[in-house]
Order: C-alpha cells, then structure tokens, then sequence
C-alpha cells in the first residue's frame, strides 16, 4: 500500500533532517544564500480575484522579510489546474510557489478525466494562509429565517427549493451537496457560470438560496437583501456576529470552507520551506492583512507544513467521497 501523502511529507522531513542534509533541488551552499533573487507566486485563477488579491498582499508582506521582491503571475484555467502544472513543473529552487486552493489539491483529481500533474507527489506544502468557512443563504421570500427552517421546508417539499452556484464541482457546488447529504434534503442545484451571475438571480428572487463564500455576499447580508442561516464552520465570522455556526444551528456535520496556502514544487530544500513558512507567520501578522478580516470574513491562519498536508489528505477524502455521493461526473 502506498503511504498517504501527510505521511509522505512528514516521512521525508524527518529522513532528510536526520540524514544532516539541506536540500534535495538546490546545493547546500544555494539553500543558505536563498533568496539573492525575485520569488514569483504563481496564482491559478484570474486576475482580482481572490486567490489573486490574497497572494499579492501576502507576497507584499513577504518580500520585507525575504529581503527581494516577490511576484505574483496569473495563470488561469481548468479550476486552477494550468496554473498547478506550471508550478509542477518548476525548478524545486525556491522561486517559483503557488498560492493553492481546495481544487488543485483535493478536488480536481475527482472531476478531470485527465490530470496534467499528481497532486499527491507534485508539490511541497509550505503553510495555509487563509480559511473562509462557507455561508447558507437564501432570499426573504422563502419565509426560512433559520437553518432548521430550511430542513422543515426542504423535508415538506423535496426538490421544491432551487439552489445556485458558480458551476459545477466548484466549493459552492460541493458544500452545497455536503448541506443537503448531512442534512437528508433535497433541493434543485441550478449550476451558472460563476458566482456572481448565482446571487444576482438570488437577489432577484429567480432561485430560492446558494451556499458560497462571504466576500461575495456580505454586503447583500447586511443590507436585508438576503438571509443568512449558518456559517459552515467551528467559529462565528467576526464580520457577520449574529450568523450562527452550523454546530450552534444543530447540523454540526456541515463543515465547509474555502481555503488558501502557499505550495512549492515537490522537492524544494526543508531548509527553503522552513524559511518561506515563517514569513508567511510573519506576513498574517501584519496591519496591512487585517481587511481581508474585518472586510471580507476570511480567517487569516498559518500552520506547519506537515499540517497543511494532512488538512489536504482530510480534504481529499471528504470531498472525494461527496463527489461519489452526489454522483458529480467528471469531464
């Protein structure tokens, strides 16, 4: 049997430490002196999006620390997928790193035939970033003002309500598909062609709710467009106090987020990763990261790299098996 990938990386840390060694893609002498050169964030997804804004205000905050400025290089396409094999690719140097997402590492493996690199062996976990747990919502004319209302309606009328997201196996799609498995519902999914054209036929009443990431709803939350019945995580939003979590509104198996890190290709030197992972500590600490907080309801939060692999193995498992369950298929 193969080991997992949380055991792969934490096996080859603790080999390559105890055998005294300093790197496994750069001369020992070239891990010591890093970085003497640009460092560039690849971002798999467009321009101003969120993986975008987050990677460059992160890279801004790393490049103090690092001493050379770091870039941030859009490569969008095929839910991150081109972007993820161009890093995959890369010299394990330390220059060239990904700014990293729930698809990439544990859900495209399960909705692309065909895969242009192994998310188990490609790539070398760094640090997590941020976390931005998942929102269930829905428009005022529903009547549902809480969760255990949308199960009470959901239950009396199967496949009645009709929820939105931005495609097809996006996060949206998949915590969708986890709210109404854990909570025994049915519901009509209406896949558009990206979030915002999902709210805006939410906000004109055309479908009934979506489940989706903060950022894009908040301000709609807060002006009484729509409503908000649970947050898919362990803790409260600061920047929506009042919307319970899904523990507090009685579906504690609704676990649901978006999350980012930071990758570097399979084989870069611990000495280089160890180094990239404390300025990312350092970079969540700053003033400057605060508004991704107290303006978009995304956590800001570090971890060690043997960490970050086991969340993405934790992951893969989870959506791996809703795939399956909801008979999602891949193209």
């Amino acid at each position: 049997m193969q080991p997992s990938f949380a055991v792969f990386v934490s096996r080859w840390f603790a080999v390559v430490a105890a055998a005294g060694l300093l790197s496994l893609g750069v001369s020992p002498a070239a891990a010591q002196t890093y970085p003497d050169r640009t460092i560039r964030i690849v971002a798999p997804f467009p321009a101003g999006g969120l993986v975008d804004v987050l990677a460059r205000a992160v890279g801004e905050e790393m490049s103090k620390g690092l001493g050379q400025p770091v870039i941030v290089e859009n490569k969008p396409g095929a839910g991150g997928n081109i972007g993820a094999e161009l890093v995959s690719k890369a010299e394990p140097d330390g220059y060239t790193l990904m700014m990293t997402s729930p698809g990439i590492q544990s859900i495209n493996q399960f909705l692309y035939k065909s895969m242009p690199y192994d998310p188990d062996k490609a790539f070398t976990p760094i640090s997590l970033v941020a976390d931005m747990p998942m929102l269930v919502l829905v428009h005022p004319k529903t009547g549902i003002k809480t969760l255990k209302d949308f199960i009470a309606t959901a239950k009396a009328n199967p496949g009645k309500l009709t929820f939105g997201s931005a495609g097809i196996g996006t996060t949206g799609h998949l915590g969708q598909a986890l709210l109404v498995h854990v909570a025994g519902v049915t519901v009509t999914h209406v896949p558009y062609k990206g979030a915002a054209p999902a709210v805006n036929d939410l906000l004109a009443g055309h479908i009934d709710g979506v489940v989706d990431n903060p950022p894009i709803v908040i301000a709609h939350i807060k002006s009484g467009a729509l409503t908000p019945l649970a947050v898919a995580g362990k803790e409260r939003l600061s920047v929506l106090p009042d919307v319970p979590t899904s523990i507090e509104a009685g579906l504690p198996d609704w676990q649901a987020s978006s999350w980012f890190g930071l990758m570097a290709p399979a084989g870069t030197s611990p000495q280089i990763v160890a180094r990239l992972q404390a300025e990312v500590v350092k970079a969540l600490r700053q003033p400057s990261m605060q508004r991704f907080v107290t303006q978009s309801g995304i956590k800001l939060v570090s971890n060690t790299p043997d960490e970050f692999a086991r969340l993405i193995v934790d992951e893969r498992k989870k959506w791996g098996d809703m795939i399956k369950a909801a008979n999602i298929p891949a193209n």
